[in-house]
């Protein structure tokens, strides 16, 4: 017994029961001091449960580059070559535009060092060509356009020899009807000749006269329907002659634009040509401006992955790495998947750097010392590689963080969620319960307003 009792019951029990032994014991003072120290402490300790908690979710990561131009990059040659020199070591600081190495051609179709003057007479020669054909195809045109006009002038001359040919041919059928009609005269009077010699009204030479005349008269019909028939010939001579004329035109028409078809082809082929030629000798020359590998933006050279002189790359091989100077820090945090819906855009972090002591509180972010302040700028909408969600942290304003960081430098965060009660806090991690979050904030993440749910 501690005998620590204001009413104390020493003297009560000695007199009572005469213990004398009793009397000879008493209290010592660090027994004394010992409970007041628990009471003190119990009170601390039930004042601290009801103390404000800030809740937080824990995450590990490193520090990168906000913008993917800043982030470490691989300098690629863009063609194939030798190394013939090396202007940079690791570690140095270049700028835009400054010589990282130079190279030389290892391809067969570019070694000859005329081969842009070569490539330059290919065009000039296939633009004579096309200057060629042009004047062909303007040839062509000239020939095709005489070959219509002659068409023209020799249809109208055949048409007017058709024309003639129907002219004679109905002159001659009028000569020939006038001759018949003479003919039948002939043979009238030679009938009534024939009467009257018999009757003795006419001399057997006025018969025989009229007997040469009718024969004279038949030769002339027999004559006129030769004629008339040699006339009728010719009409349909003249007809085929037309068109015929026509047709040969047509043919040699036919042939000149296929000709002038053949030269525009040729035309186009060297165009397509020169095309090519020009296209090769612009790659030429951009080919020979690639010999010299340069750096993409201001850096360090970190480290160069090819080594010596002489050695050969393939095209889009990597010859060194870089590391952008001035990036816009940041830090990439990974956290939980079940975490992952408590964290939006906006919520602060505290972050502890690796090589930067401190003292950190993750409940009570304002008596940590030696941690700095973070925003969260982004959150994936996929996992990364390892299971967890990234978070792209960048500096809070007001806050910045110390310039020595390197990029990939370690990084421990604290996501900073709501206050609520010690006690709350240590329930809820005795049983495993996710930290909490207010309407309002579940509303920002979800996006939507409690009214509007309501509704």
């Amino acid at each position: 017994m501690l005998n620590i009792s204001r009413h104390r019951v020493n003297d009560e029990v000695i007199q009572k029961y005469n213990l004398q032994a009793l009397s000879t014991l008493s209290t010592p003072r660090t027994g004394i001091r010992f409970a007041r120290m628990m009471r003190v402490i119990m009170v601390i300790v039930v004042v601290t449960l009801f103390l404000p908690w800030q809740q937080n979710i824990r995450g590990t990561g490193n520090v990168t580059a906000f913008s993917p131009t800043d982030r470490p990059q691989n300098i690629q040659n863009t063609i194939p070559g030798r190394i013939e020199k090396w202007y940079v070591n690791e570690g140095d600081l270049v700028q835009a535009g400054d010589t990282i190495l130079a190279l030389s051609e290892i391809k067969d179709e570019y070694l000859d060092p005329q081969v842009l003057s070569r490539t330059q007479e290919q065009i000039e020669a296939k633009r004579s060509a096309i200057t060629s054909y042009e004047a062909k195809v303007v040839a062509l045109d000239q020939q095709i356009e005489a070959l219509r006009s002659g068409l023209q002038l020799s249809l109208q001359k055949a048409r007017n020899k058709v024309d003639q040919a129907r002219l004679k041919v109905a002159n001659d059928s009028t000569d020939l009807i006038a001759q018949r009609t003479n003919y039948q005269i002939a043979q009238s009077r030679l009938q009534r000749y024939e009467v009257g010699y018999k009757d003795g009204l006419f001399s057997l030479t006025d018969l025989e006269t009229r007997r040469l005349k009718l024969q004279e008269d038949y030769a002339k019909l027999i004559s006129q329907e030769n004629k008339l028939g040699i006339s009728r010939q010719e009409l349909i001579n003249a007809r085929i002659e037309l068109g015929s004329l026509q047709a040969e035109y047509q043919d040699k028409i036919s042939k000149a634009i296929s000709d002038r078809s053949t030269a525009l082809s040729s035309v186009a082929d060297a165009q397509s040509e020169l095309s090519k030629l020009a296209n090769k000798f612009s790659s030429i020359e951009e080919r020979q401006d690639r010999y010299i590998v340069k750096a993409p933006q201001s850096g360090y050279v970190v480290r160069t992955l090819k080594a010596g002189i002489g050695e050969t790359i393939k095209d889009g091989e990597s010859v060194a790495t870089l590391q952008p100077h001035n990036p816009d820090r940041a830090v990439e945090l990974y956290i939980r998947p079940t975490d992952v819906a408590l964290v939006n855009i906006g919520r602060e972090v505290r972050l502890e750097f690796d090589g930067w002591p401190a003292l950190q509180f993750a409940g009570w972010p304002e008596a940590s010392i030696g941690t700095f302040g973070g925003i969260v700028q982004v959150v994936d909408q996929v996992n990364s590689a390892n299971g967890q969600f990234r978070l792209l942290v960048s500096p809070k304003p007001g806050e910045e963080w110390p310039e020595a960081i390197r990029l990939g430098s370690g990084v421990y965060g604290w996501v900073m969620l709501n206050d609520v009660p010690v006690w709350y806090e240590i329930w809820r991690q005795l049983n495993g319960f996710p930290p909490d979050l207010n309407q309002k904030q579940l509303d920002k993440i979800t996006g939507t307003p409690k009214e509007e749910g309501k509704k």
